[in-house]
């Protein structure tokens, strides 16, 4: 009969190792003040029976002798009250206050550590989760996209989380200074999501391993159908390698799905913040259905708002933007903006591309109506 195979996560196990060696540091610091309370308690009622002192006099001077400050104001005058501060405060709570802070010097290296390797539980809520990390340049990528991300007014203050194994050995500074925190661990493992908080998240960006090849999909997918089986799937951005995967994940009810583009994680930033954009960014990087083309027409001062008019009545297209006589590019004017140039970029169907003297009839026809 074969032996039934367990899968071992070293990182899940170490931050099971660590949260157990939290939790045994912890208590044992709750233990340490409790008996350090006692002894104090004890030196206090020792020196109001032995050395009829007031209350308020007994607790001065045992806080006094533990911190060894020893204003001389207030002692013990008899040998019994003496011999209780030498065995309670002296012997016994000093040293008790020295393992105290050693035990909380370790406890505050352990955090240090644990925050750094990436094994620190951060409870984040209404965060933006993103899953995995780019093969290559991971750290470029994600300091474009967590500076895209903070330019947007709504996101400032958000706070972002990265769940891989890419920074076990701790964040880079740059990301470090953008307020980044990371989780080192898997979004196969439940245990993993679960200290991601994703529950509680406001966005969920789960990347390609590899944007270069199609096998990334079945561990994107997988990650998704975890995600969509918390009732998450709305929440969630992920990127798809092969178009032909891509029914697959809208069948989980994903959010956004978009092809890797690592030269512009802007478009995650604009499928976030409007969804459904990717889309039409996507579009613009490929002929397949629609593109951008440049067309020679010479533009002397009509408004914005009237040759956009003109070429989409014209069933041209969509102007995009103009190129003026000094070949500057400028992108979506305002409407009332009277434009001069040389060139119009125009969104126009790939099967369907108009020729240069569709575009000028079209011209022609919407601002000289006379010579229709």
């Amino acid at each position: 009969m074969r032996k039934p195979i367990f899968r071992f996560n070293p990182i899940s196990h170490a931050i099971v190792r660590a949260d157990k060696a939290d939790v045994i540091l912890l208590k044992k610091i709750k233990r340490t003040i409790a008996v350090l309370a006692l002894l104090l308690t004890s030196h206090v009622v020792a020196m109001i029976i032995l050395e009829n002192m007031t209350p308020w006099q007994a607790v001065w001077l045992t806080f006094t002798t533990l911190t060894t400050v020893g204003y001389g104001d207030l002692s013990a005058q008899t040998p019994y009250g003496q011999a209780a501060t030498m065995i309670l405060v002296y012997v016994s709570a000093i040293t008790i206050v020295t393992l105290l802070v050693r035990d909380y010097v370790d406890y505050r290296i352990a955090r240090s550590e644990r925050i750094r390797s990436g094994l620190w539980n951060w409870n984040m809520e209404n965060h933006i989760v993103i899953i995995n990390a780019p093969k290559y340049n991971a750290d470029r990528f994600f300091e474009r996209l967590v500076l895209q991300i903070r330019e947007d007014d709504e996101y400032k203050d958000t706070g972002i989380l990265l769940l891989n194994h890419e920074y076990h050995m701790g964040l880079p500074s740059v990301l470090k200074d953008l307020h980044v925190r990371h989780i080192t661990g898997s979004p196969s493992q439940e245990s993993d999501l679960s200290k991601a908080n994703v529950a509680k998240a406001r966005h969920i960006l789960v990347l390609s391993r590899d944007e270069y090849h199609g096998d990334s999909d079945s561990i994107s997918f997988d990650t998704a159908y975890r995600l969509a089986h918390q009732n998450l799937g709305h929440l969630c951005i992920v990127e798809c390698v092969e178009d032909a995967n891509r029914p697959r994940l809208r069948e989980l009810g994903i959010k956004s799905i978009l092809r890797p583009i690592r030269s512009y994680p802007e478009i995650l930033v604009r499928a976030m913040d409007a969804p459904g954009s990717e889309m039409v960014i996507e579009d613009m990087f490929t002929r397949r259905d629609d593109h951008p083309e440049r067309y020679p027409i010479w533009l002397e001062g009509e408004r914005w708002s009237d040759v956009v008019s003109a070429m989409i009545q014209g069933n041209i297209g969509t102007p995009m933007a103009f190129v003026n006589k000094d070949g500057q590019v400028f992108v979506h004017p305002k409407c009332d903006d009277h434009v001069h140039g040389q060139s119009l970029i125009i969104f126009v169907k790939s099967d369907d591309m108009p020729t240069q003297e569709e575009v000028q009839a079209a011209f022609h026809r919407y601002f000289t109506p006379s010579a229709v």
